[in-house]
């Protein structure tokens, strides 16, 4: 009793938060405004939004708004990549001008992250006048300190990918009959080019690059060996084409014969969110979070651009796996293609949201399945969180409609040892799942919540409180059952914010939590109070069950 009681003189009092950084730490500083910055690629708009695109937004969302819940101010950027040859191309067969095709596609990348309820900070578009000014001083800056040179490029280049390839990029295939060259990586058509451009002397950055990734930058870890791999035959880039054969792009400062590679015009969109190259305060950015497929553009090109322009490099890169569907790769031809504005539609924002993080784990590819991601939002999100919420808010068994007083005497008196140390484990879970986050491992943090909740469940349907209901002499009983459920499902509906905001919030409005205490910190002030607290006016079901 006395260990009891030292726990729940512990559990009650206000803590300071210490949570282990997982971050790896730059070797930079520079002034900033904000107190994190995240990006997520832009986004190529020769086609519309799929599920993969939308699973990088979440993440990069959910790590905003885990930086707000912690108190933080943010800054977080998205947007579209509206040059290129590939855009010229497809403009040219609807016969309209490309930046009628791209008012029109761009429009679709910002109407899903908006039904999406991505709270970015600023969506940038290459074709803006502000990103034409910051790419022009950036080439100038690279020019001026020596980095780039007129050479010749000969050799491999896929128009699909918008990159250069070497000979070990490249691989014979049949397509429709035809052997043809593709890259090996995206098992598209290739070209052999001949041409005459700027060239950018990416080879006198190995070290540079090997010294960045020493410091933990790229995550998680496999994707960093991929990246030492790509350093060992590291060649000068071809910075630029022809303006003859594209013209849809930024012209080379001085040089109206040559238009700056689509490559070092989209990476440089960070700079331009950032402020570059009037005001650049905020900088470097904390997490930039990129797909498998254009790893190389962001852990090779990218960090070396940035060493010859004399600025720091990103604090963290971290790459995710792709979504297959039915363990299958997302394909027109295949007409498998996952759109995101119907799922939502099926399955609500918070529920597709939540599937995505739940689901989805970085490292390894994730498969898509409509059955799994019905199955995933009932059982979790609608039995195990909404039916929690239902069964100590109906009238039947609080009709007073309150999260009731308690005390610490009702707690030791009513729960089993077993029960009051498994309810001590809500002590330690924001710190649990707090570090999960960090780490961007959603989907081990949401595990953590929903073993918790399960708990719960559990809890209640052992105290049996629909019976405790119906006799007057249990009334201090059934309160502290219903105590320990709301209590609980305070602490996890802060932490579930990031990922499901909407629901979160209406659960904490629910139990009648001022927004003022929603964030972090408050997720282990958990105090006693001698009063209860009226519940929240709104009576409709958490989350509807999916058929």
């Amino acid at each position: 009793m006395i260990l009891q009681r030292r726990f729940l003189t512990n559990f009650w009092t206000l803590r300071t938060l210490s949570l282990k950084k997982s971050f790896a730490a730059c070797c930079y500083s520079s002034e900033r405004n904000t107190n994190f910055f995240v990006t997520t690629p832009i986004f190529y708009v020769n086609s519309s939004p799929h599920i993969g695109h939308l699973y990088t937004v979440v993440l990069a969302d959910f790590l905003s708004r885990w930086n707000e819940v912690k108190g933080r101010k943010v800054l977080f950027s998205t947007g579209v990549d509206e040059h290129g040859l590939k855009i010229q191309q497809s403009a040219a067969e609807l016969n309209k001008r490309p930046i009628e095709l791209c008012n029109k596609n761009s429009s679709k990348f910002k109407d899903l992250f908006k039904l999406a309820n991505i709270s970015h900070t600023d969506f940038i578009r290459t074709t803006e006048d502000r990103h034409r000014q910051a790419v022009e001083t950036f080439w100038t800056r690279l020019e001026k300190n020596g980095y780039i040179y007129k050479g010749v490029y000969e050799g491999w280049y896929s128009i699909s990918d918008e990159a250069f390839l070497s000979d070990n990029d490249v691989t014979d295939m049949e397509i429709e009959g035809k052997m043809c060259k593709v890259s090996v990586e995206s098992k598209r058509p290739v070209t052999w080019m001949t041409e005459e451009n700027y060239k950018f002397k990416l080879s006198s950055f190995k070290d540079g690059i090997r010294d960045w990734l020493n410091t933990g930058a790229v995550n998680p870890v496999q994707f960093d060996g991929i990246v030492r791999r790509m350093l060992e035959e590291l060649q000068d880039l071809s910075v630029s084409r022809q303006a003859d054969r594209i013209s849809w792009g930024i012209t080379v400062p001085g040089d109206s014969t040559q238009v700056i590679y689509v490559w070092l015009d989209a990476l440089v969109n960070y700079l331009t969110v950032a402020g570059y190259p009037n005001n650049l305060t905020t900088w470097p950015p904390d997490c930039q979070i990129i797909g498998k497929d254009i790893l190389k553009f962001h852990a090779i090109y990218w960090p070396a651009f940035l060493l010859a322009s004399e600025l720091p490099l990103p604090t963290k890169l971290f790459c995710h796996s792709h979504w297959l569907v039915n363990r299958t790769k997302m394909s027109k031809s295949i007409g498998n293609v996952v759109d995101p504005i119907d799922r939502i539609e099926r399955y609500t924002v918070d529920g597709l949201r939540y599937f995505l993080l739940r689901i989805g784990v970085p490292g390894s590819d994730g498969n898509y399945n409509d059955e799994l991601a019905v199955d995933c939002i009932n059982s979790e999100l609608v039995n195990t969180l909404g039916n929690l919420l239902n069964r100590v808010t109906s009238y039947s068994i609080n009709r007073s409609q309150v999260c009731p007083a308690s005390s610490q005497e009702n707690i030791e008196k009513y729960l089993t040892k077993e029960q009051l140390e498994e309810f001590q484990s809500l002590r330690n879970l924001p710190d649990i799942v707090g570090e999960c986050y960090e780490d961007l491992n959603v989907y081990k943090g949401l595990e953590k919540i929903m073993s918790y909740l399960h708990w719960v469940n559990t809890f209640i349907q052992e105290h049996k409180p629909w019976q405790l209901a119906k006799q007057s002499k249990s009334l201090d009983h059934l309160n502290t059952v219903i105590f320990v459920a709301m209590v609980s499902m305070r602490t996890c509906g802060i932490l579930l914010q990031p990922v499901v905001p909407d629901l979160s919030n209406k659960l904490l409005d629910k139990l009648n939590v001022p927004k003022s205490q929603r964030h972090f910190q408050d997720a282990t002030d958990i105090v006693f109070s001698n009063k209860d607290v009226p519940l929240g006016k709104d009576n409709s079901v958490l989350i509807k069950k999916l058929t």
